[in-house]
């Protein structure tokens, strides 16, 4: 039987189907009588709870990254924030009912609100709130919770969902895909699948019901087909299908000593995008030839309070000191929009992607965030290449004030004596409609661009990237979003400044040819991309492509387009 979903990781996976059944819980209204007892007991398992999923987190770090362990860090905010918990300990005192019930009651109301926004980011915070009051009603009631993390080797994981704190435990070694008959690509479980290297497909809607434990499966990552109770040329077929996967796979390892230089000679960085000091390793063990973006809001999100300067210099140069003089392109503090922090006190915007965040934040409150970051970048740049990246910049003027900030700090530590680097660059991250229209005049004020396609899709599509309704018209392919790029590669190259790129479509197979015939100096990507992509401009013949990629600029149809460059693609042998 072949079923189609959405592949949400790449691979082939090839096992026996292991099915989770959630045990359901039946939460029933009871009175209680010793009503501090009752939110002590309460207190400890929240505390509990919380314990174990910092432990998760740590786990995920370890295995995948600090950007996948940011997921059950949000759970751990969620189960501390005061006015939910508020609303709990409140419902116990003031209804005189147990634990269970008034976690289900206020967890269910905050997953409803979620749920209905018409925002996929907080819709799947719907989905963290559920999995939150799971996990804290069993452990009230002393239920047991799957434990996924024993499944035995060749396992295929199949359930109607994963939750983070599932799939946070699973061991890589054992379980070789994951199907779910819900979840999208974006989905939380699905980041974490590809974070652990693990094949998945989700969001399989004729997935049967009575599938049995001890099923054959096989599944394709990428294309999203499952077949239950392969014939056995289904299996030989994805049998090969996985052997060419995995040699495809080991063949890249060559390149990891092999330095990013096209058939005609073009030299490029392939660098790493990292979320804390703990992710530089995977980029060293990737060959990533730098960092070109090091997303400076994780120190701040992973606590109770702000980081100090003091911390922050610590962390910028461990960073510096590991990649011993290759760059570091360190992007400053840019929250709003889907990163909240609640000790920051920011009140929320009515769409935040187009309110108070990144450098508009950051100039209006100097003194206690802005300064103190500056000036533990300038100091940690003395151990190290690192470059300072504005975020979110659409006027000159935001770009000037903040220069005028780092001078001013320069000369104090001038005048203490403080080593630095003098001639530290600070470029701009180019994201919006606004910075691309103005790229001529912002290239001549800055020392780099780098092009954060992740933000400039949405505002220049003027599409909500979460958002499932219009998800069609979030692609770098658009030919609005490809002529934007190519204007603002074409304006760096004309002012003689290095332009990189550090969205997800650095590191698209179909985009790497196009970006590198335009000029583009810098790919920055996910430290597990970093080989794919310098094998592919091994492959390219940078001026003979020029021409070819050029006509993608004549075209008005995004299909258009990607047909087109598939074809290049296949040519190149890609």
């Amino acid at each position: 039987m072949k079923i189609y979903g959405v592949g949400a990781a790449e691979g082939i996976g090839i096992g026996i189907a292991r099915v989770v059944k959630e045990q359901s819980v039946e939460v029933i209204k009871r009175n209680i009588f010793d009503i501090e007892a009752e939110v002590k007991s309460f207190a400890e398992i929240l505390e509990l709870t919380k314990a174990e999923t910092e432990e998760m987190s740590r786990s995920l770090e370890k295995n995948a990254s600090a950007k996948e362990a940011e997921i059950l860090v949000g759970h751990i905010m969620l189960m501390s924030d005061p006015m939910l918990i508020d609303e709990m300990v409140n419902l116990i005192k003031n209804e005189k009912v147990c634990a269970e019930y008034a976690v289900e009651e206020v967890c269910n109301q905050y997953a409803a609100v979620f749920a209905s926004m018409d925002d996929e980011l907080m819709q799947q915070r719907a989905a963290d709130m559920r999995d939150i009051k799971d996990r804290l009603i069993k452990k009230i009631m002393g239920l047991e919770s799957s434990d996924l993390s024993t499944l035995p080797h060749g396992s295929i994981l199949v359930a109607k969902d994963l939750t983070p704190s599932m799939t946070a435990g699973l061991n890589p070694e054992n379980v070789l895909g994951i199907v779910t008959e819900f979840g999208g690509k974006t989905s939380h479980s699905a980041i974490l699948a590809r974070a652990l290297e693990i094949p998945a497909v989700v969001g399989l809607s004729d997935l049967p019901q009575d599938m049995e434990d001890g099923s054959e499966i096989v599944l394709d990552g990428e294309s999203g087909e499952v077949i239950i109770l392969p014939t056995e040329s289904e299996k030989s077929e994805y049998t090969d299908k996985k052997k060419k996967y995995d040699e495809a796979k080991k063949l890249l390892k060559k390149y990891l000593t092999l330095p990013s230089v096209s058939k005609d000679g073009k030299q490029v960085e392939i660098v790493g995008n990292i979320g804390s000091p703990e992710d530089v390793k995977k980029v060293i063990e990737n060959g990533g030839e730098g960092i070109g973006l090091f997303r400076t809001e994780f120190l701040f999100m992973d606590r109770e309070c702000m980081p100090t300067e003091e911390e922050q210099f610590e962390s910028y140069k461990q960073v510096a000191a590991a990649m011993e003089g290759k760059p570091v392109i360190i992007r400053t503090l840019d929250i709003g929009g889907d990163k909240e922090i609640p000790y920051m006190g920011i009140a929320k915007d009515e769409n935040p992607f187009l309110g108070y965040r990144a450098i508009r934040l950051c100039l209006d409150r100097k003194n206690d965030i802005y300064i103190p970051q500056l000036r533990a970048l300038l100091r940690a740049s003395a151990f190290g290449n690192i470059k300072i990246m504005l975020p979110l910049i659409t006027s000159m003027d935001e770009i000037r004030e903040a220069k005028s900030l780092i001078n001013n700090i320069k000369a104090e530590l001038d005048e203490k004596n403080i080593a630095y680097n003098k001639d530290i660059e600070v470029g701009i991250m180019v994201e919006t409609a606004a910075a691309s229209l103005l790229a001529d005049l912002f290239a001549k004020e800055v020392d780099f661009f780098s092009i954060g396609t992740n933000d400039l899709i949405q505002y220049t599509m003027s599409v909500d990237r979460g958002n499932v309704k219009v998800a069609n018209l979030y692609s770098a392919f658009s030919p609005a979003v490809l002529r934007s790029i190519n204007r603002v590669i074409t304006e760096g190259k004309k002012a003689g400044i290095m332009v990189g790129m550090c969205g997800e479509a650095a590191a698209d197979p179909l985009l790497v040819p196009v970006l590198l015939a335009w000029g583009l100096d810098e790919f920055s990507m996910s430290a597990s991309s970093i080989l794919k992509s310098r094998q592919i401009v091994s492959l390219c013949d940078s001026k003979d492509l020029r021409a070819k990629v050029d006509k993608v600029l004549e075209m008005g149809c995004e299909s258009e387009i990607k047909d087109y460059l598939k074809k290049i693609s296949e040519e190149l042998g890609c």
